[in-house]
């Protein structure tokens, strides 16, 4: 049986409620840390339920690093102006738009990529294993690998989370999605630079 120091460690990792607490502390023998790694799995499983309810709410917020030299502006939707209010869901905004500045995607997400994009990158990859004189029967494995390697490079979604890289920022969505009770999803961002300008990238 979980004792109160330990739920109480267990919420402050999590935010999750006394009983969710209580009970992942349970079946985790009263490990708080396999316990958080429960409630994060169970967490993301009821975000996937909620994926697929309308999101007519949300906020645009803007992060500008402290150099003043690159920002980023991210859309990023809700159900209700009640969660679109709410101070965890302000801070994954803001935290989302210092992570586009940062690690600089180029798309929301995997199917936003081109075909023809996609496409050329496919075959520098094959090009380059296939100069590497690998066997043919791997050489579609190797590039597939690549390809994957690509879209996490360049995918907001797929990208590790810049102040956890433990976690996707996809992961990290549907984390959120499980604290504050409704759907989200990232629309669309841009990122400016005086290095380099950067097009608006929509879903």
């Amino acid at each position: 049986m979980a004792d109160a120091k330990q739920v109480m460690e267990l919420r402050a990792l999590t935010n999750a409620g006394v009983m969710d607490a209580k009970t992942a502390l349970d079946e985790a023998g009263g490990d708080v840390q396999k316990a958080a790694e429960l409630l994060r799995k169970k967490g993301i499983a009821k975000a996937d339920k909620k994926s697929d309810r309308a999101t007519a709410e949300g906020v645009i917020h803007a992060y500008v690093h402290a150099n003043g030299k690159v920002g980023a502006m991210v859309e990023v939707l809700c159900e209700t102006d009640f969660v679109a209010r709410n101070e965890q869901f302000q801070q994954f905004v803001h935290d989302l738009a210092m992570h586009v500045v940062a690690a600089n995607p180029l798309y929301v997400r995997a199917e936003d990529v081109p075909a023809e994009v996609l496409e050329k990158e496919k075959q520098v990859f094959i090009e380059e294993v296939a100069a590497a004189g690998k066997p043919p029967e791997i050489v579609e494995k190797i590039v597939s690998g690549k390809i994957e390697k690509y879209l996490t490079d360049v995918c907001l979604m797929k990208q590790p989370f810049v102040k956890d890289e433990d976690v996707t920022v996809e992961e990290l969505t549907k984390s959120v999605t499980a604290k504050v009770g409704e759907n989200i999803k990232v629309k669309r961002f841009v990122r400016m630079s005086l290095e380099a300008e950067q097009k608006p990238v929509e879903e």
